[in-house]
């Protein structure tokens, strides 16, 4: 794992989030992770600081979570980190991860839900791929 002062450029971000270097760029453009640094060049350079925001935003989209409420939980997530954020800041943040983990868990169930329908499904169409056709 790299220090997290050594930067990277975006290619490499892409590869290790496993997000297109254009969703990279997307989030940078509307505010969600912007690059630590840019080259003389003016290309993004990111940090593993800016890699585990880009992580923690890669889990929360499938779970329907919108642009706001990943930029809050960024946020939150970035207050709880920093051991000079007043109490006041440190409870509303508090608040912030615990609204997200309820509807993390509404959207993991929703999800467990669905997958056993799937299941369900590929297991009968199995059942009926693998039934000898009674047509003559």
């Amino acid at each position: 794992m790299r220090d997290s002062g050594e930067h990277m450029q975006i290619g490499e971000v892409a590869q290790r989030t496993e997000l297109s270097i254009r969703t990279v760029r997307h989030y940078d453009d509307v505010g969600l992770v912007t690059p630590s640094a840019r080259s003389a060049g003016g290309f993004r350079l990111y940090t593993e600081t800016d890699v585990q925001r880009l992580l923690v935003i890669r889990r929360m989209k499938p779970l329907g979570f919108t642009l706001a409420e990943m930029k809050e939980l960024l946020e939150a997530l970035e207050v709880l980190d920093d051991p000079g954020a007043d109490a006041q800041a440190q409870a509303a943040a508090t608040e912030a991860v615990h609204r997200c983990h309820a509807r993390a868990e509404d959207s993991c169930e929703r999800l467990r839900r669905h997958l056993a329908y799937a299941q369900e499904l590929t297991g009968m169409l199995a059942e009926h791929a693998e039934a000898p056709t009674s047509r003559a």
